[in-house]
């Protein structure tokens, strides 16, 4: 209670310090206000600041959705489990890997749509909505390459549109949720074999216990040392993502 009083008495007394050297009177003042538009410009830019708030806003999952963040991500969450360390690495740690991995492998897209479609943009050489038409393209290439067909079919079906003739006769926005339950397939089919060593050593372990007797020793206790000197002997964390990388290509 003491040390609180004294904090706001040196509050106030620097407070009132800076007031009488006219500090207080250089401090920067900020203000956020509604006006009335002046002409068709002024609302049109309005419109682009809040359509470019809502890009901002939905970029976590664009993020998410449209690139090979999912298949990853989804791997490193099942190796910890297969580990059994719950909370190590932890999720930060993780998704900061993931983030990695996943500018690593859309770099190339990520170029492309920089080259052929930002920078013109940029430069005023082309419009918003051709921009977006530019940028869509490697992207629906990236999704179109990973979606297994079984799943794009299953969305183009139930959309209700005319066959398409040509990966570019389909719609965007069927193209995605393919391409997100492909991913998703191929990242618990990496997680299977992930789980098999792992489990092996499981079974071992308490096969052992049981013979000796031991049934109050729970098995994980015992387990654990070893599966985190398995993956270390074998050099997991280099073989999960050569085997990532590789998925994608």
């Amino acid at each position: 209670m003491k040390r609180c009083l004294i904090s706001i008495a040196t509050l106030v007394f620097l407070l009132t310090l800076f007031a009488d050297i006219g500090m207080a009177q250089s401090l920067p003042k900020l203000s956020i206000g509604l006006e009335k538009a002046g002409d068709s410009k002024d609302l049109s830019v309005t419109l682009q600041i809040l359509l470019l708030l809502t890009v901002l806003t939905l970029a976590p999952a664009i993020i998410i959705m449209l690139t090979s963040f999912i298949r990853i991500v989804v791997v490193f969450s099942f190796l910890r489990q297969a580990i059994g360390t719950h909370q190590m690495p932890p999720n930060q740690l993780l998704i900061g890997l993931a983030l990695i991995l996943t500018a690593f492998v859309m770099a190339p897209t990520i170029t492309k749509i920089n080259d052929s479609a930002l920078q013109p943009y940029l430069k005023g050489e082309i419009s918003q909505k051709n921009a977006y038409d530019i940028g869509i393209k490697p992207i629906r290439e990236f999704m179109l390459k990973q979606v297994r067909e079984k799943d794009l079919a299953l969305f183009v079906s139930f959309a209700g549109n005319p066959k398409p003739k040509t990966p570019d006769d389909i719609p965007t926005y069927v193209i995605i949720p393919g391409f997100v339950i492909s991913e998703l397939r191929i990242a618990f089919q990496i997680s299977f074999i992930l789980f098999i060593p792992f489990l092996v050593i499981d079974m071992v372990v308490a096969s052992v216990l049981m013979s000796m007797g031991m049934l109050m020793l729970p098995p994980i206790m015992v387990s654990l040392p070893f599966k985190i000197l398995l993956f270390v002997l074998v050099d997991g964390w280099y073989l999960i993502v050569q085997s990532l990388l590789q998925s994608f290509r």
